[in-house]
């Protein structure tokens, strides 16, 4: 028997010639309904949207009536409960070898450090950000005050880059991720500094540990590295003035085959490719063309879900959306005081992705390894500063004995 497919266009009685899938759907995880054509597409669009719109509402009230603390364990518990699986992990299906474990309790934050409006909300909701997607689009001009001032982006970007380097000097064979969680949030609170991550949207940890399949957004468990990983540090801090710096490195643990290696260098090469663009004048969407060309070199994939932002006061995430990839349709033309992160993702096989059951963690679509470097920079007359750089080093430089531990 066959079936007859409609359109998703409400009152659309056009047969399904071809399935076109709107790819917002797909990329959140929407149940997929099939347009009949481009043109239907894009006439009613304004209307899909609110799909994704109450497809998100949806998610964040799941989250809030579906915390499990089962997910957890306490920190003095054997280490045969700490390696468990989660229990959404026992009978899901992985595309790579990496396993979660429990995680640890979270963290705590003293009242004296000033905490973005997320932090205690309860289903981590930033109400600034979502304030800002309600205003017509305009990318901000940070003046020279906001830049240098003692409590500006300069500094909690300073921050971040100190907090990095001593979590990056932690990473060996042995080490697990929750400690390196431990060590970037005690690092945090001691330049008096939020962790930006902490119940953001209700991420659990206090920094993002992205383990070889793992893109992105890897949740810091009880797991140890092991020789021959590669692993990327994603450091972001808020501090008194109100300003979020995120910047991030992929590390070598212990001997690395050439390809892992290829990999790692490659990613580093698309960031700095990237960046000698960046300009006045410079159209955002240019980058994304200069990154693939150069991922293909090496015959590497750059991952299409996750782009670099905008970020500033009160605003972990905001426009511009930088996407890494070529033909991409983001909007906006550098100008001098555009602050934003450029951070492509890139892997060894196919760009495809999916996200764990945790919601957070997303992972390469065949297993294979993926690796990123990102820095917040600003814009100026002649071209860019990097307000994540290390103090000597104005221009990013290869340098893999700093990410070899």
């Amino acid at each position: 028997m066959t079936t007859i497919e409609s359109c998703a266009t409400p009152g659309c009685t056009n047969p399904l010639t071809q399935r076109l899938a709107c790819p917002k759907c797909q990329q959140m995880g929407i149940p997929i309904a099939y347009f009949c054509g481009q043109s239907c597409f894009a006439q009613n669009y304004a209307k899909h949207k609110q799909v994704h719109v109450l497809f998100q509402q949806l998610k964040q009230q799941q989250a809030l009536q579906s915390f499990d603390p089962t997910t957890t364990c306490p920190d003095d518990a054997p280490t045969e409960q700490k390696l468990q699986l989660p229990h959404w992990a026992r009978d899901y299906r992985f595309t790579g070898t990496l396993r979660p474990t429990l995680l640890s309790p979270r963290r705590t934050v003293p009242a004296s450090i000033r905490q973005p409006d997320y932090a205690q909300h309860p289903a981590g909701v930033c109400t600034h950000e979502q304030n800002e997607r309600h205003k017509p689009p305009h990318i901000r001009c940070y003046t020279e005050e906001e830049i240098n001032g003692e409590e500006g982006l300069r500094h909690v970007c300073q921050m971040g880059r100190e907090i990095l380097d001593v979590a990056g000097k932690a990473v060996r064979v042995g080490v697990t991720t929750d400690e390196l969680d431990r060590i970037v949030h005690e690092a945090t609170l001691e330049r008096d500094c939020y962790p930006s991550p902490l119940n953001y949207y209700q991420f659990p940890k206090s920094v993002c540990t992205s383990v070889n399949e793992v893109i992105c957004h890897g949740i810091p468990d009880h797991r140890e590295l092991c020789d021959g990983d590669i692993v990327n540090l994603d450091i972001s801090a808020y501090n008194r003035g109100g300003y979020h710096g995120d910047l991030n490195e992929t590390f070598f643990v212990g001997n690395v085959d050439a390809e892992g290696q290829k990999l790692v260098k490659t990613a580093f090469d698309c960031l700095a490719t990237a960046l000698e663009l960046v300009r006045p004048g410079t159209l955002y969407r240019d980058l994304g063309a200069a990154i693939e060309r150069k991922a293909k070199e090496t015959q590497c994939s750059v991952v299409r879900t996750y782009c670099g932002h905008g970020i500033g006061h009160e605003l972990f995430h905001t426009i511009p959306n930088i996407p890494h990839y070529g033909k991409n349709k983001a909007k906006g033309v550098m100008k001098v005081g555009h602050v934003f992160t450029i951070e492509p993702m890139i892997n060894l096989g196919t760009s495809g992705d999916k996200t764990w059951q945790d919601d957070w963690t997303a992972v390469t679509l065949d297993g294979k390894r993926s690796a990123q470097f990102e820095h917040t920079l600003v814009v100026t007359e002649t071209g860019y500063d990097l307000l994540t750089k290390r103090k000597d080093e104005p221009v990013m430089t290869w340098k893999p004995e700093l990410l070899q531990r």
